[in-house]
This record gives structure tokens, sequence and C-alpha cells, in this order.
């Protein structure tokens, strides 16, 4: 890897002014295509101390020899600079949308001489008109269908048109009305393309006024008693209307509009397309992204509308784009896509209404896309098998880590702080094999101690595996063996299976080097050395190895890091989980805990009975008296308990906002800084409940 010091222009070099900058390698190849508004200030965000880049930018600034750029006069022409080099590089390093499936769309052939209506798919071509894409060929040929009963215009092949007009004969189509058979001359060539345009003006929104004209001939047929005519229009009517409710409308003022949304995680993002054309979605599209260097939502929107519209010309440019962010700078890529359309394009975020509504509705079909995406990459055993290889020669195992254990910690503020156990086998989550610990006592200076909580919870869950008694039905040299005696899978007593029968091949824990030092630590304290650790680090994605002072970095593209991705992320959610339920359970029972004669099994009968703890506030010492097992006593140390605890809160009568009871006080989450924190704040209390989920 090349020193950036070695090719960084000189001081004073680089003008402030707008342009494109190309970084190459040493093969002379462009790895990455960048604009900017001023090149001196975004070119010497690259040449700061590498250390403070993100990863793959930093990766990116490794791996070039040589930066040099174009100046520009405006910032449009920059954008198109850039997309043109894009496209004729191919850089790397450059976000890569992938298509998540061919989808077709429907196609009019404008530039001959009798214009053909196809399904077509691939990349578009000049001269030639689009509707869609739609999910499914099918669907658009059984809606070509039915229009062509009022749009007999010419659907053959080249070569059948030719053969036609030599015999003399049209084929099918034209036989049974479905086509006007231009081929022999029942048409000429400007009736035809009167048919073809007054299709596109259909199926480009413009339904109204052929119902009506439909409408307005099928009642002079049947005045003027052409009963045979009028029955076909009826039926012609009656096949635009079917063909018009294949398309749902979702927007009532015939919108044309392309609704963006993106889901995105570290590596890669979903993007959904809904193509609304007359205010009907006309189709759907999905790519997933490549995030080869870190860049934020605005500037993926950015990225995206350069791919989509880039070779689309200006008939793929809508009236309105929808978009769940925009580009820092918006102005530029607005005055491109109004170039492109030769005419005045919208590019926002929806705020309210049936545009924001379908936004939400596109998002969701993002977000499932991504899950569904990396659920495939899951599920395939090929992948699974290549991601299993790739964690062994990083981590430099003796074997493959068939068996994999995560461990996470989550408490707040040093309260309910407890631990998960996460497992997975051949690349499979084995949810029967989870574990949950609950931690106390290691908590300093208001926080909970995580270095000392891993060092707990590694060393119960190995301790438990060599304490158990190995049994007379185990053999106690096999491969995966953990010290001196290792317990059977089944207890021969029972006969069923012990909680931490298996060992494992690798432990995760969520972290960087303390933890995995701790980890290590709880490992050598008990003997055991034939289980392989590592941490994953969440804000870098680094693997850290036991005593390295610097973290292994995966390629982006790895499965192996995708894996303990998906081993760290569950191990995360399955502590969060258990924390939630736990500080939900303290938060309902804790107004009971400290009354004398009240254990936990007359404080469920309590709860059980009256159903919340307001209405047992409410509740009279005579009324409490009545559930089974509170005698008189008791039921009047409740009263005083609730009473007590009620009138030390901070708003008059015990309640808090909006009247509820200030143990019931409304919870609201707020957004940190980035989106990196979320908060839930007790209102009546102004008590953070938990500091990040």
């Amino acid at each position: 890897m090349a020193d950036p010091a070695t090719y960084r222009p000189a001081s004073g070099s680089v003008p402030d002014a707008p342009g494109v900058y190309r970084f190459s390698d040493t093969h002379n190849r462009v790895i990455y295509v960048g604009k900017a508004k001023s090149l001196r200030s975004r070119l010497g965000s690259y040449f700061q101390d590498v250390a403070h880049l993100h990863p793959r930018t930093r990766s990116m600034v490794l791996s070039a020899a040589k930066v040099d750029w174009t100046v520009v006069e405006t910032e449009v022409e920059a954008l198109q600079l850039e997309y043109t080099w894009i496209k004729e590089y191919d850089p790397r390093f450059n976000i890569r949308y992938r298509d998540d499936k061919s989808y077709p769309s429907l196609a009019v052939t404008l530039n001959e001489e009798f214009p053909r209506l196809m399904v077509m798919r691939g990349p578009k071509r000049k001269g030639v008109r689009y509707f869609g894409p739609y999910a499914h060929a099918w669907a658009i040929r059984e809606t070509l269908d039915l229009l062509l009963r009022v749009f007999p215009a010419r659907t053959c092949s080249a070569g059948v048109f030719k053969r036609s007009a030599q015999v003399g004969r049209p084929c099918l189509l034209g036989y049974i009305g479905k086509c006007s058979a231009p081929c022999v001359g029942r048409v000429d060539a400007d009736e035809h393309r009167r048919i073809v345009e007054d299709f596109c003006d259909f199926m480009a929104g413009s339904t109204g006024r052929f119902l009506k004209r439909l409408e307005r001939e099928m009642k002079a047929a049947a005045t003027s008693q052409e009963y045979e005519r009028a029955a076909r229009l009826r039926d012609d009517m009656q096949a635009l209307e079917r063909a018009m409710e294949k398309n749902a409308v979702v927007l009532p003022d015939g919108t044309d509009a392309d609704v963006i949304a993106i889901a995105e995680d570290s590596l890669e993002a979903a993007v959904q397309l809904f193509h609304v054309r007359g205010g009907r979605v006309r189709g759907q599209r999905g790519w997933v992204a490549d995030k080869v260097v870190d860049v934020g939502l605005g500037e993926l929107v950015e990225h995206f509308l350069v791919e989509l519209y880039g070779e689309g010309g200006e008939a793929a440019v809508p009236r309105e784009v929808l978009v769940p962010a925009l580009p820092e700078d918006p102005g530029p890529m607005t005055d491109w896509l109004e170039r492109l359309r030769q005419g005045r394009v919208d590019v926002r975020v929806p705020q309210r209404g049936d545009k924001k509504a379908l936004m939400e509705t596109v998002g969701r079909n993002a977000r499932q896309a991504l899950v569904l995406h990396k659920t495939r990459r899951a599920s395939d055993l090929t992948t699974r098998g290549q991601a299993l290889q790739e964690v062994q020669d990083t981590l430099q195992l003796p074997a493959a880590p068939l068996r994999i254990e995560a461990y996470d910690i989550s408490n707040l503020q040093g309260e309910n702080v407890v631990a998960s156990m996460v497992v997975f086998e051949d690349g499979l989550a084995r949810k029967s094999e989870y574990r949950r610990f609950v931690i106390r006592g290691l908590v300093g200076d208001g926080h909970a101690d995580d270095v000392r909580s891993i060092h707990e919870v590694i060393s119960r869950r190995f301790r438990r595996l060599l304490d158990e008694p190995p049994s007379p039905y185990s053999s106690t040299a096999g491969p995966t063996d953990v010290g001196a005696g290792v317990p059977a899978a089944i207890d021969p007593d029972t006969g069923r299976a012990r909680k931490f029968a298996y060992p494992p091949q690798l432990v995760v824990v969520d972290g960087g080097a303390p933890q995995v030092a701790a980890a290590q630590r709880a490992l050598d304290e008990l003997g055991v050395d034939d289980v392989s650790l590592c941490g994953l680090a969440k804000r870098l994605e680094e693997v850290w190895l036991p005593g390295a002072e610097l973290p292994v970095i995966l390629p982006r593209t790895s499965e192996g890091l995708y894996l303990l991705q998906r081993v760290r992320d569950e191990a995360h959610r399955f502590a969060i989980a258990h924390h939630r339920q736990r500080r939900s359970k303290s938060m309902t029972t804790s107004a009971l805990d400290d009354i004398a004669g009240l254990g936990d099994t007359r404080r469920k009968a309590l709860l059980r009975h009256f159903g919340s703890l307001r209405r047992l506030r409410e509740a009279t010492a005579e009324e409490i008296a009545t559930v089974p097992g509170i005698g008189p006593h008791t039921a009047a140390a409740v009263v005083t308990a609730l009473a007590v605890g009620a009138g030390a809160g901070p708003t008059a009568a015990g309640h808090g906002t909006n009247g509820q009871a200030a143990t019931e006080a409304p919870v609201v989450e707020v957004n940190g800084a980035e989106g990196r924190t979320v908060a839930a704040i007790d209102m009546s209390t102004g008590e953070i409940l938990e500091e990040h989920v």
C-alpha cells in the first residue's frame, strides 16, 4: 500500500473551484471518482491523518498511488462528468447498485416507421418509450392483450412483419381484430402511429377521455340500432377498465412521480423505487448497493439518482422525484434532471398526506428487501461454507468454527445488568441454545463495568461447562473437548439436554481490545486453552484478537465479516430484549418491593387481580383484602406504601403527565446526535431509562 504523503498534491496547487477528481492505483487503474464544489477542500480531507479516516476511505487512500482532477464551470457539469467517468472506468471504490432481479418494461418503438409494442428488458435505447418496469412479464402481456382490443397496434417482430407483407396475409392477431395489420396495408403509417400515440397516452394516465369516447360511441351505435358494434364497444370499455384495475390508485391528483426509499446498514443499502404515473403505481424495482466508502443518506440518494437517470433520457425523468433525504446541495442535481427532462423537476422529501404515506410503504419494501437479501446470503450453504472458511483463515483457527458463541452486555447506568449468549452452528442461529445471564454488583461511578461483566459471564459459562460431572456414556477425548471432564450432551439421570453441553470453537465478544482481554483472562484462569476468541468492535467493524496491538480488518465484501456481524448483532438484540424485560418488570413492581409480608407470589396475585398498579393504588384496603392470601394488615400496609410512593412524585396527587400515575408516567424516545443514541426518558421524573438500543 502506498503512503498518501507520496502523492499528496503540493500546497496551493489544487484550485478552489468545482471539478471532478480521480484516484488511481500503481497500475494506473482508476479506483475512485468523485465530484466537489471545491476541489481544494474536498481533496484536503483525504490527506489528513489516515487514522482519523473512515476504514473504507482509508483503504481507498492507501490503495491509490496518484490523484488528478479536472476543473469545470458549474456543479452541474461536475455531476455530468462524474457520471461519464464512472461509466467509463467502473471504479471499484464507487458505490455500485446491483439490481436484485431483471425487471421487464413495456416498450414502444417510436423510432420505427410502424411502431411496435413489446416486452423489453435490459438497458434503455434511444427513440423507444418505456412504461414500467413491472414486477412480472406475464402482467405486461396480460395487460397488453386487453388493450389491443382498443388499440390494435403492431406487436409482431420484424421477421413476421416482413413475411406477412410478402405473402399479403396478416397474422392471427390481424384476423381476430387485435392488430390493425399495417403489414398488408389495412392502415397506413400515419393512422397506425395515431393508434400507437393513443396507446401511449392511455398508459401515461390519460384514461378518462378514452372511456368517455367509447361510451359516446357505444350509445350512438345503440341509438342507430348497431347492436353488434355497441356490444363490441362495451367489451372494449370493460377491457380498459380491467387494465386500469391492475394498477392500484395511490395518489388522487394524477401525479407523475418516482418514489425512492433506502434501507441501509454499515455495508450495504437496499433501494426500492416505485414508478407512479397518472396517480397509479405502474412499476416497482429494487437494487442492492455496496457501500464501499462511508456516505450519508443524502449522498446515497444523489448517487442513486445519477445511476437511475443517467441513461434514461428525458422520458425517464418524471415531474416529481420523492426521496427520503436530499443531497447536501440539491441544486445541481435538480438542474441536471431538468436538463434531461427539458422541463421542471421537483426533488423533495414528502412531509404529509398521501405522498408521505406512499413513501412509508416504499420504505417498508426497502427494509424487507434488505432483510431478504441478507437472509438469502445466510441460508445459502455455499455462502455459509465460504464464510466459515474465511473466519478460519483470518483468525488462523485449527478448524472451521462450526459452533460460534457470542456474548454482549446490556445495562442502564449500572442497573439491571444482563448478558446474552447466542449460538450459531454451521453459520445458522441455534436459538434453543441461547442463554441469558443476570450480573450483580459490578457497578462503578454510576455505570456498569462492561469489562468485568464480560469476565464474569465468560467465567460462569465455562466454569459451568467444566464443573458438571462427565457422563459415563461420553468420551472426553474428542477434538472439541474443553479441559478435563467435558459433560455429555444428555444428562443420564434426567434424559434432558444439558444447558452448556457443547463447547464452542470460537467465542465472539461485542467490543474491542479491553473486552477481548477480559474474556481471555477468564479463559486462562479456568485453564481453557482450546477455544479461540475474538472481539468485533461495532463502530469500525474491526476484529480484535487477544494480545494484538492492532485489529484485523476484513474486506468489506467478506462473507466472514458478514457472519461475524450477524452473530454480534444477534447477541446485542438478545441482550437488549432481556434487559428491557427485566427493567419493565422492576418498574412495574418497584412500588411493592419494600412492603413487609408481601413476597413475589402475593405481588403477582395483586397485579393479576387488579390488572395494573394504577387500579391497585385506587383500591381500598377492604378491596385489597379480598385477594386470596392478602390479610387486613397486609392490605393496610399496601395502601399506606402506595400512598407514600404516589405523594413523593414531582406531580400533584401522585399523578404524572396527562393524569397518569407517577409510576406509569409516559416514556419518550429521543434521538441522539447523528442517530447513534436513543434515550428513553420518564417524563414524570426526568430519569433516563435507557441510553442505548
